[in-house]
């Protein structure tokens, strides 16, 4: 049995009950594998402020996570960490003939569905290097805080909703309960060149998904963009 859970959820940032769902698969009588997708959310763990919301994580058999969202490295530079490391090494293994065998430094394409590829853990390696614990720590805790007045400013606008409970760096916003102004507030504010929000589709109806993770986000970009934001919510 696989138990997929999510830390941080895409569009609204939100948790599973990750310590709840960690005990159940381990009182489990059947043989369980815990997977937790922590895109944006395992990153939670380096925050004081927001450790809590990741509480439970190290019960799992896995972790995935992103460096090319919060880390700001180029795209494709994803993270898997596996507590059996054999299990990850037998899953991708290919053994062809031409390949190395066994040897006393792990082969990188043992751990990868990839045999050739650009050396992404570099970029990955130089952040942790540059930023160092409190360096991260410090850029997730100023992202979800920028994302928290990013809320609070949308939500004082007159026909704007944020959707979502804003616990992390996301925010899910719709403009006069309405799919197409919504898609043009989007359209527009994109066009205009000051923020990049996406369209996406929460619970049924369209919204924009905004998602704060530049290192270099001030507290006059968000300013700027709830301005951008509000122009194009007027039309």
């Amino acid at each position: 049995v696989i138990v997929c859970a999510q830390a941080g959820n895409v569009n609204g940032g939100s948790f599973d009950p990750l310590r709840a769902i960690g005990e159940r698969v381990r009182e489990s009588k059947r043989p369980a594998w815990l997977h937790i997708d922590g895109a944006f959310g395992l990153w939670a763990r380096v925050s004081p402020n927001r450790r809590a919301l990741a509480d439970g994580v190290e019960l799992a058999d896995s972790w995935s996570t992103d460096a090319h969202k919060w880390l700001n490295t180029p795209y494709d530079c994803g993270i898997a960490l596996v507590r059996d490391p054999e299990a990850h090494r037998r899953t991708f293994r290919g053994g062809a003939k031409y390949l190395p065998g066994d040897t006393a430094v792990p082969n990188p394409f043992d751990h990868t569905p990839e045999l050739s590829r650009r050396a992404r853990g570099f970029a990955l390696w130089a952040a942790l290097r540059e930023l160092g614990r409190r360096g991260v720590a410090d850029l997730v805790e100023r992202s979800c805080v920028h994302a928290e007045r990013f809320a609070s400013a949308l939500r004082a606008i007159s026909g704007v909703e944020v959707m979502n409970d804003v616990v992390l760096n996301q925010l899910v916003v719709r403009f006069g309960d309405d799919d197409d102004h919504t898609r043009a507030v989007t359209a527009q504010v994109i066009a205009e060149g000051v923020c990049f929000p996406s369209i996406t589709i929460w619970r049924g109806v369209a919204a924009m998904r905004i998602s704060v993770s530049n290192w270099s986000t001030d507290d006059e970009d968000v300013r700027r963009s709830v301005e951008a934001i509000a122009r194009a919510h007027a039309g």
